[in-house]
């Protein structure tokens, strides 16, 4: 196995294949679920900005959507159990027979209340296969950690309402939030991400605060998956124990854990 800076085991080749399949059989034995345990929190957070904004169709950016999935649970109520299944190699052999199989479920579950998706991830091949499944309604490819946006895609990021993420903020850092924002032309789209406690959310905090964000961070912790192995549990302690976080009765026992970042603008 291989392990990047931080200690965690290298998955890179899950988010490249052509279509989900890899990502998920990788991904099952692991026990991976943040994205469900988010679920109900960007539920709400959604249900909240519509009501607040008066905007009847908010427009959601998920920043390392990968193959759309958050936005699959939120728009058609999946949930992570139905999709390893749909995934788990069972189904059609060929990623148009997938295709295929997935715009018919983008199709059949219209969303109760109107939501647009935009992903953004350094993939290809994920974003392709979310958007002609019809996961996203748009889509960025950009890093935004060395880059600014394009003129184009500046536009798509525009109108942002709520930016979203489930376990890319460590590798993505303050420099692409800020360059989201700055896509706003003024505006301040609310965010909330869920980030692996092994990861310091401070500078990003920092950041946002001087856009005009006050972040709270919520007190529950959500389980992200089993370590991959014992090496990788011993090197992400290492490194948690290095930045004096203390992850007694927590990594210590054998998952990455994940807290839950909301900021958003000071009330009008």
């Amino acid at each position: 196995m291989r392990f990047d800076a931080s200690g965690k085991v290298s998955l890179d080749h899950i988010y490249t294949a052509p279509d989900p399949r890899t990502y998920f059989q990788v991904l099952r034995p692991l026990g991976y679920r943040v994205p469900q345990l988010a679920k109900p929190w960007f539920d709400k957070l959604i249900k909240e900005y519509r009501e607040t904004e008066r905007v009847a169709v908010p427009r959601v950016l998920d920043i390392g959507c990968s193959y759309g999935i958050n936005a699959a649970l939120l728009k058609y109520d999946i949930t992570m159990d139905e999709l390893y299944a749909r995934y788990d190699g069972t189904g059609p052999a060929t990623r148009a027979g997938l295709l295929a199989r997935d715009q018919d479920l983008s199709r059949s579950r219209s969303p109760a209340h109107g939501l647009r998706f935009t992903g953004l991830d350094a993939s290809t091949s994920a974003l392709a296969y979310a958007r002609e499944a019809g996961f996203l309604d748009d889509t960025v490819h950009a890093d935004l950690e060395t880059d600014d946006p394009t003129p184009e895609q500046r536009a798509t990021l525009a109108d942002t309402d709520l930016v979203i993420s489930t376990g890319c903020i460590g590798y993505v850092t303050e420099r692409t939030l800020t360059r989201v924002v700055r896509a706003q032309d003024g505006r301040l789209p609310w965010m909330a991400h869920f980030v692996l406690r092994m990861f310091p959310f401070g500078p990003v905090e920092d950041a946002l605060a001087g856009l005009g964000y006050r972040t709270v961070r919520v007190d529950e912790v959500f389980k992200q998956r089993r370590f991959a192995d014992p090496r990788e549990q011993r090197l992400v302690l290492d490194s948690m124990a290095e930045a004096d976080v203390d992850a007694s009765g927590l990594e210590e026992d054998g998952w990455l854990y994940a807290q839950l970042y909301l900021s958003r603008p000071p009330q009008r």
